[in-house]
């Protein structure tokens, strides 16, 4: 039961030779989903072994071209590779616009359906759901309308502790309704709690994707114990102004929202090219204040264990 993150681009803005704009795959019990998708992504979801048509949800964060541009190829392949299955892309307004735009003049005989799904950037917000997963929206502070998204995996179902199954000795009824969630009454009357008959297998999973946008406590607070945040940290802290006036975060801001959130571990990225190779510089500098920090790079996976609960 995989909950894995793969980077598919760390870079801001241009791509270079051996960098690629923002993109990541999310596994989520062998179900993958692509948030943002900057020039390329096809190319390196199929690099790092992801086949492109096993993705049916993009999550897009806004709509400048260095998280959207890789959109419309992808598109276009998956129909020469015979895709039926629907696409759903989700993003802030006017994402309906552009992507009927592009159906206006490309794609006319595409094969299969894409549904957008506008997302209120001001809203703390339910996007997707499906049995093992929710997705929220999380309002971010950037130039334009942008959103962050919180995957959070669901509670699984219950388990029965062996011991109580050997002292109460339930029946098959029993057991079913203890697995329910239900209190159950013995055939002389005494309720035991469900507490005592049943345990949670393991702790659900989250992972928070924030990029782009300034330092918010408030994108934080509503992220607060999520395992793996990856925050977009475009600037060394000695350029928080260039980081403020462009709408981006410094290393030591993107550290400081991991703290604020309570965060198991902290990824960086979105790192503007004039660091050239020294993204190590920013890393460090972002673990003088969240310890747990690791840079993105380019076919980086890094994957949330699953912490077992004891019967």
């Amino acid at each position: 039961m995989k909950f894995e993150v793969t980077i598919l681009g760390s870079r801001a803005a241009k791509p270079d030779v051996k960098h690629y704009q923002t993109a990541h795959a999310l596994n989520v019990h062998e179900q993958f989903y692509l948030i943002d998708c900057g020039e390329a992504v096809q190319t390196q979801l199929m690099r790092y072994g992801l086949h492109p048509m096993r993705i049916n949800h993009v999550f897009v964060s806004h709509l400048h071209g260095d998280h959207f541009y890789g959109l419309f190829p992808m598109i276009s392949t998956m129909g020469l590779m015979g895709r039926k299955t629907p696409l759903h892309v989700y993003g802030p307004h006017p994402l309906q616009e552009i992507v009927d735009m592009h159906f206006r003049y490309f794609d006319a005989q595409l094969g299969y359906e894409v549904i957008c799904h506008e997302v209120d950037h001001t809203q703390h917000l339910p996007v997707y759901e499906n049995k093992v997963m929710e997705v929220w929206s999380i309002p971010l502070r950037h130039r334009v309308p942008c959103t962050g998204y919180h995957f959070r995996e669901k509670t699984p179902g219950l388990n029965l502790r062996p011991a109580a199954l050997q002292r109460y000795e339930l029946s098959i009824q029993q057991m079913v309704a203890a697995k329910r969630g239900e209190d159950i009454t013995l055939e002389d009357g005494t309720t035991i709690p469900n507490a005592e008959l049943t345990y949670t297998p393991y702790a659900a999973r989250s992972y928070a994707y924030l990029s782009d946008t300034t330092y918010s406590a408030k994108a934080a607070h509503l992220v607060r114990g999520v395992d793996l945040m990856y925050h977009e940290a475009t600037y060394a802290d000695a350029d928080r102004k260039r980081a403020r006036q462009t709408g981006h975060s410094t290393t030591l801001q993107a550290a400081k929202a991991a703290l604020e959130a309570e965060a198991g571990q902290l990824i960086i990225g979105h790192f503007s090219g004039r660091y050239d190779e020294n993204t190590e510089a920013l890393r460090a500098e972002a673990a003088t204040l969240f310890a747990n920090t690791i840079a993105a790079t380019e076919g980086l996976r890094v994957e949330i264990p699953i912490r077992k609960n004891q019967p």
